[in-house]
């Protein structure tokens, strides 16, 4: 009978000792994993990070957890799968998140509770929340190696709806639900989350898509003063007031647009070509592209619109607009660039749906943006913690 070598994997010792992850003994924990994630977050330092923007105003000589260690032991049990405070309860005895959290597993004194996580959670103010969005950017671009030459700045917002008199709730009468509207921005080339702003349930408005565009450009620009930028989104995020300052500061896009009157007469020939086209050839569908200079009533100059024509028996005649700064064929442009944009939906589902970052419940809206804080600082221990995975590991995928 072949010997069976039992895996032993060394981590961070603790107190002198040496700490190792074996699978030849009785399960103390369900959640060894966490171990993982912990060596991740001590790698990058996020908790550390955003744990510096909060003015600890308790009694320094009651102090049993620091800020820190509250924010590290949340992070660490949302990655985990323990989207609610409540679980802390339990996993506050939980030898595996002791020992992540530097106690020893038997010995160690307690995490925190429930009822200190959810004074945590009303802790930070309007100013610090803001600082901590920040500190975020600055962590996407610590993650990388080195400068990239190119970023993409994928912008969305996804429905959170709520079920009670939440602040910031509203009827969206587009997704037909009361809800909070907050916004993703990724970057497509790394899939790192950037920052995720909670927001009320209106669409955004131009000048909060500027402010928001412009901070966050802003502050990579710190980093990376040489990075060539191109933010890419829907319609609700084609704005006058936001395109005028992209381009009046090096910013590319690539955005969608709303079909109007204008934008149906200036592709009507074509669109009846198409539909002619497809009908006589028998195909089931057909599709063309076409790019001209526009200007709407609110745009300061014109800019470059590309249309996308489909004829097809299932769905009839298909327009979709774009407006960009870029050139280069439309069809590349549409079908390469703008589509990839999808890719931003996959990140946004892992976000809130796996992650559960949907859990703003609180009834302050700091709060709630707090909480997305750590759920997205727990997206980005996950990704950080596949990308060092080997890249024929399942793990990767």
């Amino acid at each position: 009978m072949a010997e069976v070598t039992p895996i032993s994997v060394s981590l961070s010792p603790l107190d002198r000792r040496s700490v190792e992850g074996r699978f030849d003994v009785a399960a103390m924990s369900s959640d060894a994993g966490v171990l993982w994630l912990a060596e991740v977050e001590r790698k990058l330092g996020i908790a550390d990070a955003l744990a510096s923007c909060v003015r600890d105003c308790r009694d320094p000589g009651r102090i049993l957890h620091s800020v820190a260690d509250m924010m590290r032991f949340r992070m660490l049990a949302i990655a985990a799968g323990y989207e609610d405070g409540d679980d802390c309860d339990v996993l506050r005895r939980d030898p595996a998140f002791k020992l992540a959290l530097g106690e020893l597993p038997e010995t160690g004194a307690p995490l925190c509770s429930q009822p200190t996580m959810s004074r945590l959670e009303n802790m930070p103010g309007k100013r610090e929340i803001a600082r901590m969005i920040g500190v975020q950017v600055d962590l996407f671009c610590k993650a990388l190696s080195k400068p990239p030459r190119d970023i993409v700045l994928d912008i969305d917002d996804t429905p959170d709806p709520v079920h009670g008199g939440q602040q910031m709730a509203l009827f969206n009468g587009y997704r037909g639900v009361t809800c909070f509207l907050p916004m993703h921005i990724y970057e497509a080339n790394t899939g790192l989350p950037v920052a995720v702003i909670f927001r009320d349930g209106r669409p955004p408005k131009g000048t909060e898509v500027r402010t928001v565009i412009k901070r966050l450009v802003q502050r990579i620009r710190r980093h990376w003063p040489d990075v060539n930028i191109l933010v890419r989104g829907d319609s609700h995020y084609g704005r006058p007031e936001a395109m005028d300052w992209m381009e009046a500061n090096g910013v590319d896009y690539i955005l969608g647009l709303g079909t109007n009157a204008t934008l149906v007469k200036q592709t009507r020939e074509l669109a009846d070509d198409v539909a002619v086209r497809r009908a006589e050839a028998g195909w089931s569908a057909l599709r063309r592209y076409q790019s001209f200079s526009y200007q709407a009533g609110s745009w300061s100059r014109d800019r470059r619109v590309i249309a996308r024509i489909e004829a097809s028996h299932w769905r009839g005649l298909d327009r979709r607009f774009i407006v960009t700064s870029l050139k280069g064929k439309p069809k590349r442009l549409y079908e390469k660039l703008y589509c990839a944009r999808g890719q931003a939906e996959n990140l946004i589902f892992a976000h809130k749906v796996l992650l559960a970052s949907d859990r703003t419940s609180c009834s302050s809206p700091t709060a709630n943006q707090f909480r997305i804080i750590l759920h997205t600082a727990a997206f980005m221990l996950l990704h950080h913690l596949r990308a060092a995975m080997p890249k024929q590991s399942i793990w990767r995928n």
